[in-house]
């Protein structure tokens, strides 16, 4: 005897071979034995074979008709068999009734399972419904079908040429068109990136890069609505002097500016004056809003998304021409010694003269010229004031390094600037720590400085970035807190960010406390926006954190992609790099730092020929090889302190509209990892 029955809701039939009590032990067709229940078992039969039946029920349950089956079943609920004879009449043996059973099972769109062997067919107008969506679901079948068999021809179908970026980005993973992507990439075996690329379905690798980054932190685009800041103060007072501002050819948010003062005495007073957005804009207004969901502009070659709109910065940036409003910081300075011998603080307007470009006057103001009183060229006397100043507080800061363990900070000769024209990219390389950089540096970090310590001596909190040691061996990193600390890495008792209240969310807060300072005085910590232990300036600190790293990391990948780019634009097969650590090398013409596998060992600072072999701007990724070596470093000459590979990139993260601050900031965390050797001379800098 042989029985057809349900196993863990499939069906099979078997050869009996014992039977006890309400339980089968049945031998199926592959030899494998199985303990059936009664209850289980559908059909029992003796022809044919069991592996005929099962061979015989799939071929007739293919020609079931199952729109008649359904009109010839009952309303109420059914065992199969009763349904049987009315479909298959006489004709009704075992094959037919597994049959039966296979049909109605595998259509529960037509007949719904009411228990073992138990059918009820389904109401007409579900059964409508059903059947309308099955035809939907095939005809999208059909047409993701097609969409595949075009992508993986190498053509973009026309319904995707909008949508290509999103589903990229952003994608409906439920979606046809999605669907279709994977199926063919998979195919095909290459990245859906890849494949939307051969198609056209992305014009550039670049593109895609900036949709990516532009779908995780600016999903709802890169505009503005329709803003204004408040009313200056009436009463803000007009600064005596004239200023002017140092910057790249490209800044538009010209944050900071300087002046000199000859004072009778024979001593001078500096001005360094930071654009005020914070007398302009409340926190939780509107602007205010804005400016924390952004926290930062964001840079990259050839673009930048502001932290603020247009119209905003158009009131506050220090354009050359007129009045602005500014926060100052003024020290008297002795002429003689460079010591500083007061400071103050103050809100006013501020008479911008000129604003000074890197690209018009590096050429023109070296060390050389500053020492021979040579060159003509804006604000020249000024210069030449600033200068030794700058100098002075340099040598400061590096003796308080020393007393932290640390060496002289690390400066390399070039930076580079980026110029984007369409697809196009011109890099050219920049001194980097001249004269001017110093200047703008050291008096940014004076400031910054000077600043964290007025809002502690008020007691009003503010938003720090502190370096230590904590007494360990290990690295030094920066963090960013609400109490001062020291930053050893720049050599200063604590640093508070205020400098770029234009172009970061944390220096516009501490504005608004330092104004607090300023216009209250000793009752500051009761009018500043933000009290001591405010769990909103933790998150505020928390989440810049998180975003300006992600800022950061994408504009250091899409400089490498524009160094990628330039590689290919100026068909460079052959570059000249030096090694920096390992199989860590650094380009010279370009600011790119990759690895080179076999590059061999070579002593720091080696030069060498490599050979490009292949460049990838989709993964953002290049393989080079060694061709020769071009020379080696002399014994004589002084050893580099090394730098981890994290370290040099940090170092090397600058965007184009960086503040030389910034970059001595990077210069300065980059070398505070390594400890001070017993050394008579300052390193040299690198290669």
């Amino acid at each position: 005897m042989n029985v057809f029955f349900e196993e863990s809701g499939s069906f099979k039939a078997g050869s009996v071979l014992s039977k006890q009590g309400d339980a089968f032990q049945v031998e199926l067709p592959g030899g494998r034995r199985a303990k059936v229940r009664a209850k289980d078992v559908l059909i029992e039969f003796e022809k044919p074979a069991a592996a005929d039946l099962m061979q015989e029920a799939d071929a007739i349950a293919q020609d079931i008709d199952l729109d008649f089956l359904w009109e010839c079943a009952p309303e109420e609920e059914f065992p199969f068999a009763a349904l049987g004879a009315d479909y298959f009449g006489d004709k009704f043996g075992p094959s037919e009734r597994a049959a039966l059973v296979l049909r109605m099972h595998g259509a529960p769109v037509y007949f719904r399972r009411k228990g073992r062997g138990q059918y009820q067919r389904a109401p007409q107008e579900q059964l409508q419904m059903a059947l309308a969506s099955l035809e939907r679901k095939r005809q999208q079948a059909l047409v993701q079908a097609s969409y595949e068999e075009e992508l993986k021809a190498g053509k973009l179908p026309e319904a995707l040429k909008d949508k290509a970026i999103g589903l990229l980005t952003k994608p409906d993973k439920n979606s046809i068109e999605y669907k279709a992507l994977e199926a063919a990439a998979a195919a095909r075996g290459i990245s859906q990136a890849r494949l939307m690329l051969e198609c056209g379905g992305i014009a550039s690798a670049r593109q895609l890069h900036e949709a990516r980054f532009l779908a995780e932190y600016f999903p709802h685009g890169v505009g503005f609505p329709a803003v204004h800041p408040a009313p200056l103060p009436g009463d803000l007072p007009e600064a005596d002097g004239e200023a002017f501002s140092i910057d790249d050819v490209t800044t538009t948010e010209i944050d900071d500016a300087f002046s000199v003062q000859h004072l009778a005495d024979g001593r001078l007073r500096i001005g360094v004056h930071i654009a005020a957005p914070a007398l302009g804009i409340a926190r939780g207004d509107a602007i205010d809003s804005i400016a924390r969901s952004r926290l930062s502009t964001v840079y990259m070659p050839g673009d930048k998304i502001t932290m603020l709109p247009d119209n905003v910065v158009d009131v506050f940036t220090l354009a050359e021409g007129g009045l602005r409003p500014a926060l100052s910081l003024y020290i008297i300075v002795n002429r003689e010694t460079q010591e500083i011998v007061a400071s103050e603080t103050r809100a006013e307007r501020v008479f911008v003269k000129s604003n000074l470009r890197h690209n018009h006057l590096d050429e023109h103001v070296t060390e050389e010229s500053l020492a021979a009183g040579t060159g003509e060229y804006p604000h020249k006397e000024d210069i030449a004031v600033l200068w030794p100043l700058a100098l002075a507080l340099f040598e400061k800061r590096q003796q308080a390094r020393a007393t932290y363990g640390l060496k002289r900070e690390v400066q390399r000769n070039n930076d580079f600037n980026f110029y984007v024209e369409g697809e196009h990219i011109t890099i050219t390389p920049r001194r980097r720590g001249s004269p001017l950089d110093l200047i703008v540096a050291e008096l940014a970090i004076l400031a910054n400085s000077s600043w964290g310590a007025f809002l502690d001596d008020h007691g009003v909190p503010g938003i720090y970035r502190s370096q230590r040691g904590f007494g360990g061996p290990g690295p030094k990193r920066t963090r960013m807190q609400t109490t001062p600390a020291p930053h050893e890495g720049l050599g200063v008792a604590q640093y508070a960010w205020s400098t770029s209240p234009l172009r970061r969310y944390v220096d516009l807060v501490n504005q608004w406390q330092l104004l607090a300072c300023v216009q209250h005085g000793v009752t500051a910590k009761l009018a500043a926006p933000f009290k001591p232990k405010d769990a909103d300036l933790f998150a505020v600190v928390q989440g810049f954190d998180d975003t300006y790293t992600a800022y950061a990391d994408h504009q250091r990948r899409m400089e490498y992609f524009w160094c990628l780019r330039w590689l290919k634009q100026e068909n460079r097969r052959h570059v000249p790099a030096s090694v920096v650590k390992d199989d860590l090398v650094r380009f010279e013409e370009i600011p790119l730092i990759l690895h080179v596998p076999g590059l061999g060992v070579h002593a720091r600072g080696t030069r060498v020929m490599l050979e490009v072999v292949s460049i990838d701007e989709l993964t953002v990724e290049a393989s080079c090889r060694l061709l020769h070596v071009i020379d080696a470093p002399s014994a004589a000459a002084p050893v580099e302190e090394e730098e981890s590979e994290e370290e040099i990139i940090e170092a090397d993260d600058l965007s184009a509209e960086s503040e030389a601050e910034a970059q001595a900031e990077a210069s300065a965390e980059a070398s505070a990892d390594v400890p001070a050797q017993p050394a008579p001379e300052p390193q040299e800098p690198n290669a």
